[in-house]
């Protein structure tokens, strides 16, 4: 694949300096969706160790979750992106809110019922309409503003998304896993049976209240008066057809990257819970251990604030290297330790994954011009990475242990730290 020049026309005829004052109030508004499929997608978190003791699942089978939310990312993003573009970034955010809403709700008749397939079902659907949400928010904050401040601006976006992350286990640990009761050695099977349906119904409430949550949300977009922004215009190609967003070498190796990072993000936030009740790491009870994921994702939120000013006045590429760098150094003392010195080192891990998402997705779709949308589209597909990669560890789980599956983790952020120093750079 040939690359291009780098010289770009730069203009947008939406996007001046005089109007960018009028993106404050939208910018706020789609904030508020950042938080919220932030707040779902780890809302999973809590929902794995949940399922897993109701259905009596072992790893693997409860990394399903994870499979079937983020493999709607796959299935669905291209047809998003296709879909945003013929309806509007709008249209595509109330689209997404709606379908989230429909997911929510299914979950009540999953628990009436008490069918694995239905929850996995459910969460497909939700994840669907998150992933026309991702579609259409993240390339349309990258739009709202100066191309220079993108990264910036994404990854201050990004910081309420982990604000979402960092409530998700509170909420959870509340109002899910506190119903959770240890059975009696006597108990018959009718007991545990009813015991199980009830621990199942406890999800039926905060999803209603997400679903209604939701609905809200689409409301207030449906009637939210929008700028209409035009992408970047296409830049000077030379050497190749740019006829396809694939043709572009840094947005297929940033695909790559976002695959591996969703994927290594994911896998250690579902085996948190698990991980910090193994009696060589901590021994905590289910509902303590999900209030100390909330460090993990907390550290993400602060990483993303602190970043959104710093990336400013420091190189993105360089950014995102280091802190890919520092996560594998941390994960390798997770696998070589125990005790607290291995639950802190593996919560740390959120405060440098802050700013992985939003600067790999700005770099990959830097000089795509009309582009965008299409890139971000492929960009949301490699989002898979979350569901195959926890499969992957939750397979070397069952059969090496909870503790050394964490060195595939490693692997991912290896190949981040190489998309940042060299991968990233569009070929000249």
């Amino acid at each position: 694949m040939a690359g291009l020049q780098t010289a770009s026309t730069g203009t947008r005829s939406t996007t001046t300096q005089s109007s960018s004052h009028a993106y404050t109030g939208p910018l706020i508004a789609l904030t508020s969706l950042f938080f919220l499929w932030g707040f779902i997608t780890c809302l999973n978190d809590i929902l794995i160790p949940h399922l897993k003791k109701v259905f009596d699942l072992n790893y693997t089978e409860s990394m399903l979750i994870q499979l079937c939310f983020f493999g709607a990312y796959f299935i669905v993003s291209l047809p998003a992106g296709a879909l945003v573009k013929r309806i509007s970034y709008k249209g595509g955010i109330v689209a997404g809110l709606l379908i989230c809403a429909i997911g929510c709700a299914l979950f009540i008749p999953a628990a009436s019922l008490r069918v694995y397939g239905l929850f996995l079902g459910a969460l497909f659907v939700l994840a669907t309409g998150v992933t026309i949400l991702q579609v259409a928010a993240n390339p349309y904050v990258t739009i709202l503003g100066a191309p220079e401040t993108a990264s910036s601006r994404l990854t201050l976006t990004q910081a309420f998304n982990s604000l979402g992350t960092t409530v998700a286990p509170f909420f959870g640990a509340l109002l899910i896993l506190s119903s959770a009761t240890e059975l009696a050695a006597n108990a018959t099977p009718e007991q545990i049976n009813a015991l199980r349906t009830a621990e199942a119904a406890a999800v039926k409430f905060p999803y209603l209240l997400l679903a209604i949550a939701f609905l809200v949300l689409a409301a207030i977009f449906a009637f939210l008066k929008l700028p209409k922004v035009e992408e970047e215009e296409e830049t000077q190609h030379i050497g190749h057809d740019a006829g396809s967003a694939w043709n572009y070498r840094h947005l297929v190796l940033g695909a790559v990257g976002i695959f591996v990072y969703v994927g290594a993000e994911v896998s250690i936030g579902s085996f948190l819970v698990n991980f910090l009740g193994d009696p060589t790491i901590a021994g905590l009870k289910s509902e303590t251990a999900a209030n100390y994921v909330s460090y993990y994702w907390g550290g993400a939120m602060v990483g993303r604030f602190i970043g959104s000013a710093a990336m400013r006045y420091i190189d993105d590429a360089k950014t995102l290297a280091f802190n890919a760098l520092v996560a594998a150094a941390l994960l390798l003392i997770t696998v070589l330790t125990t005790g607290h010195f291995a639950m802190w080192a593996i919560l740390s891990i959120g405060l440098f994954n802050s700013i992985m998402f939003p600067t790999i997705f700005s770099l990959a779709l830097k000089g795509l011009g009309r582009h965008t949308s299409q890139g971000s589209g492929i960009l949301c597909l490699a989002i898979v990475g979350g569901a195959l990669l926890p499969l992957l560890q939750g397979a070397l789980a069952d059969h090496f242990g909870i503790h050394l599956a964490f060195l595939m983790p490693i692997v991912c952020y290896l190949y981040i730290a190489y998309y940042g120093a060299i991968g990233s750079r569009p070929a000249a």
